[in-house]
């Protein structure tokens, strides 16, 4: 089904009052004019489920520009720092009643923090929501992969889905559908309510195209701790109502540090 939606831009800072509500089926596109708190109401209608999709905390390699894919790497404490500040804005909104989380621990950790400051809330962890794997990339810093790899060089920064970097356990395919079906599985269990899911620039990339399939999302940055909100339906219509949101950082020394991540260092 086709659908009218304008062309998205992505802006640094990110802000939730430029942010486009979007969605996929019959539903036009419209620009709100409110910030996420204000925006979303004290209940979420029976009928669809609000996911608040947050990338992780930076780490020393989102720093240093370096691919993390599936490596364990830890928060920084700017990181954490940007966990802190991301709870406590969504301790202000209302009625999340869960978290989920990547497994791996830059995102756990992160979730960690956010229910701390959100009342203790309970996290799920759900290892189809981790990074997808970047074969021999990961573990190179961004400015040694064109002289060593130059043919994985070119698919990573493509986005093609026809190629894969050479060692990768999934293909860009796979990971679609990993990502694509964790999500809904979330939302197929939470009708009616509002949870978080704490994941890596790579996941909320593939999770924008399915929300947003008209655009082009590759190489597009996606801030450490931004807030991506997602309304999904029975039917599997996505609806993004937000995206790339930091306003929680605006008062921070780290708002720059996040817009420094990209999906490419996850």
């Amino acid at each position: 089904m086709s659908t009218h939606n304008p062309p998205l831009t992505f802006t640094q800072p990110f802000s939730a009052s430029g942010s486009s509500q979007l969605s996929v089926g019959t539903a036009a596109a419209s620009v709100p004019d409110s910030s996420m708190a204000e925006a979303d109401s004290s209940s979420v209608d029976s009928d669809y489920a609000e996911i608040i999709v947050v990338r992780h905390g930076e780490t020393v390699w989102n720093a240093d520009r370096r691919i993390q894919g599936t490596l364990d790497v830890e928060l920084n404490d700017a990181g954490r720092q940007q966990a802190a500040a991301l709870g406590d804005r969504l301790s202000k909104d209302p009625k999340i009643s869960l978290v989920y989380s990547s497994d791996l621990s830059r995102a756990y950790e992160t979730a960690q923090i956010i229910a701390s400051r959100c009342g203790g809330l309970k996290v799920v962890s759900d290892p189809d929501l981790r990074e997808r794997h970047k074969g021999v990339l990961q573990g190179l810093a961004y400015h040694e992969i064109p002289k060593l790899y130059p043919e994985a060089h070119q698919a990573f920064l493509s986005g093609d889905t026809s190629k894969d970097f050479p060692g990768a356990e999934e293909s860009l395919d796979q990971h679609y559908q990993r990502c694509t079906s964790s999500l809904q599985r979330i939302g197929n269990k939470h009708k009616g309510e509002r949870v978080v899911a704490v994941t890596h620039g790579g996941v909320i990339h593939t999770l924008l195209r399915k929300g947003y399939p008209n655009d082009d999302f590759i190489g597009k940055i996606i801030p450490n701790t931004s807030i991506h909100v997602f309304h999904l339906y029975d039917d599997e219509k996505w609806t993004v109502k937000s995206l790339g949101d930091v306003n929680h950082l605006n008062q921070t020394d780290f708002l720059q540090s996040a817009l420094g991540g990209d999906e490419k260092s996850a």
